[in-house]
């Protein structure tokens, strides 16, 4: 009892609406950019994590433009003054990372999400979509080499607040991979959360809406503390064992969900994907069982987080849809510095 808690904060945020999600076209490693409503979003997600007091500690994003912008934003609220303050407080830089890219769709890239894979096997050229296996792989690097030397450092070293921003399907993989670090019964719902949410298995927690974001808190401490933390009264379900494969419940219908990661026994499971919609059917990952965090306790706090985008309208005559362009803003200013006689 009266240990020192060591904890961390894990923010798994989707990047904001693009040029490809509005043209319902296959984007992975295509580099779509955002649209005018896209950076809206993302501007509101940078001041709603200000609003909240957050102070990131890391900022890790992919290296495609829609994730980068993004990722920027956020950085940006954050370097502002807050109210009162006389100068603005370091920022960490962020770390561009090509393993956080989405699923490469191969063939389908740029395409209709109408398009289906067994129609264009035999097409000269056909490159098939990423497997699942290379992109566990993916995510399993970047937890290795960038989450969990945090959760590693002594207990004095100061809390962890980490953002890390990405895609659909990559951020469902990432989630799964890290899951499977985590001691069983170690991962709760946070009890504010809807019955609905909470009754979710913990492998599938649906998809993330454009700026939507999945907030983790992790903390650890002596077995005494750790139970209580971890008690019923917190949350509702502790992490089970892998379920028998099966369609993943989709958190909004509206947001665009790929199916990924077919079994060996052709029965597929659904990872929610935001950048494209059309099921497209890849092996499934072979379940590994990296080293569990001993100790450690997880509490789900939110998921696809979408407070930020209340109110937010969607500029009409087609401008909302439209790709952003940074020179908009000083256009703006030109012409409200205008006089007139």
């Amino acid at each position: 009892m009266g240990a020192r808690i060591q904890r961390m904060r894990l923010f798994f945020i989707r990047h904001g609406e693009t040029v490809d999600n509005v043209a319902q076209l296959y984007a992975g490693s295509r580099d779509s950019a955002l649209t005018n409503h896209g950076f809206q979003q993302a501007t509101r997600l940078g001041l709603h994590f200000k609003q909240l007091g957050l102070e990131f500690t890391h900022i890790f994003s992919s290296h495609l433009q829609r994730a980068v912008k993004t990722a920027g934003l956020i950085r940006e609220a954050q370097v502002a003054p807050s109210d009162g303050a006389q100068v603005a407080r370091a920022v960490p830089t962020i770390v561009q990372l090509p393993v956080l890219m989405e699923q490469d769709f191969g063939f389908f890239e740029g395409k209709k999400w109408t398009e289906r894979s067994a129609e264009h096997k035999d097409t000269p050229g056909f490159v098939d979509i990423e497997s699942a296996e290379s992109m566990a792989q993916r995510a399993d690097t970047f937890l290795d080499r960038h989450v969990l030397p945090l959760l590693h450092e002594p207990t004095e070293a100061s809390s962890p607040i980490m953002a890390v921003v990405s895609h659909g399907i990559m951020l469902s993989m990432l989630w799964k991979r890290l899951l499977l670090r985590l001691p069983p019964k170690s991962v709760t719902f946070a009890p504010d959360l809807s019955e609905a949410v909470r009754g979710r298995p913990l492998e599938h927690l649906g998809g993330w809406s454009n700026t939507g974001y999945l907030e983790l808190n992790m903390s650890k401490a002596t077995a005494e503390v750790a139970v209580t933390e971890a008690s019923p009264s917190l949350a509702t379900e502790a992490r089970a064992q892998p379920p028998e494969p099966g369609p993943a419940p989709s958190i909004e219908a509206k947001d665009p969900a790929v199916s990924a990661a077919a079994s060996s026994q052709a029965s597929t499971v659904n990872i929610p994907a935001v950048d494209s919609e059309t099921p497209l059917a890849v092996p499934a990952i072979q379940q590994s069982s990296p080293p569990l965090l001993q100790g450690w306790i997880t509490v789900i706090q939110t998921m696809n987080g979408k407070d930020h985008l209340k109110g937010l309208k969607r500029t009409g005559g087609g401008v909302g849809s439209s790709k952003h362009d940074a020179s908009q803003k000083n256009i703006d200013s030109f012409f409200k510095r205008q006089r007139v006689g």
